[in-house]
């Protein structure tokens, strides 16, 4: 028996991975790059918003191995309470380089499913 939900969902969610896909620009990229923290365009909020819901498991994070200092890119895991694996990217000097790396991923790996 097919779950109608969820082929609505799916559709729903490469409808949007698509629309989000149209928006990314380099001048995008530029902005983000320029002041990761806003205030954002209204095509880069849009961008924001779809990255940020995407499933924990899998997810990039930033992660302070030392605060203030050095930053790395790290990924949840779906085991509950365990740490998240650490790549081998950076390090970054500020949590403004971390996360404009994390939003580079993201949108390379959106880059890549779209």
């Amino acid at each position: 028996m097919r779950d109608r939900q969820l082929e609505v969902y799916e559709l729903f969610e490469q409808r949007s991975r698509e629309r989000v896909a149209g928006l990314l620009t380099d001048e995008l990229i530029a902005e983000h790059a320029a002041n990761p923290s806003g205030p954002h365009s209204d095509a880069l909020q849009r961008v924001l918003r779809y990255l940020r819901r995407a499933p924990v498991p899998g997810k990039y994070v930033i992660v302070a191995v030392e605060p203030w200092k050095e930053y790395r890119i790290g990924v949840l895991s779906a085991a509950r309470g365990e740490a998240p694996a650490v790549l081998d990217d950076g390090p970054y000097g500020t949590e403004e380089e971390a996360m404009h790396a994390v939003f580079r991923k993201r949108v390379d790996d959106l880059r890549g499913a779209a």
